[in-house]
């Protein structure tokens, strides 16, 4: 069951590239990932964790723009792979971490093009800008729930110990 927390977190950079790392420095940093957690030492430093917190903030800022690439080019698809499986690791039992980081790498490269499609029609809709604002805001919304919920499942899992 802790490997759920790895397969939503690869759903999110799916979405958004740099959000999961983002949400997974900053819980690193302020101690609520799972204490038995697949996390690099890395991830639970200040200066990473803000400069991924930067890095998603012009990521969410740029998706807005014109000439915003897709996200299903090459480019965007090794950064989802990548932070799919950082944050996959990072989220999952510590034994289970490469297993954690594989599930959150494929599960970002399928929900890319399932979100990419559902954004391409809804653009056609209602417009980027604002096609962009509810799905950084369900990315958002999704990152912080889940390293929430992986932060409590991780102290039910040391408590029943």
């Amino acid at each position: 069951m802790a490997l759920i927390h790895s397969i939503l977190m690869g759903a999110v950079a799916g979405m958004r590239a740099m959000t999961p790392l983002a949400a997974v420095t900053n819980a690193a940093r302020s101690g609520n990932l799972p204490a038995d957690n697949g996390a690099p030492r890395l991830l639970g430093n200040k200066l990473a964790s803000a400069a991924m917190l930067a890095l998603a903030g012009g990521e969410l800022a740029g998706d807005k723009m014109k000439s915003a690439p897709d996200r299903i080019v090459p480019a965007g698809m090794v950064a989802r792979v990548g932070t799919g499986v950082i944050a996959g690791a990072a989220l999952a039992p510590y034994r289970q971490r490469k297993l954690g980081a594989v599930l959150g790498a494929a599960t970002a490269v399928g929900m890319a093009y399932f979100t990419f499609n559902l954004r391409m029609r809804a653009i056609a809709r209602y417009g980027q800008t604002s096609t962009g604002a509810v799905e950084d805001a369900i990315a958002v919304g999704s990152a912080a729930l889940i390293t929430q919920w992986a932060s409590r499942s991780g102290q039910a899992r040391r408590s029943r110990r």
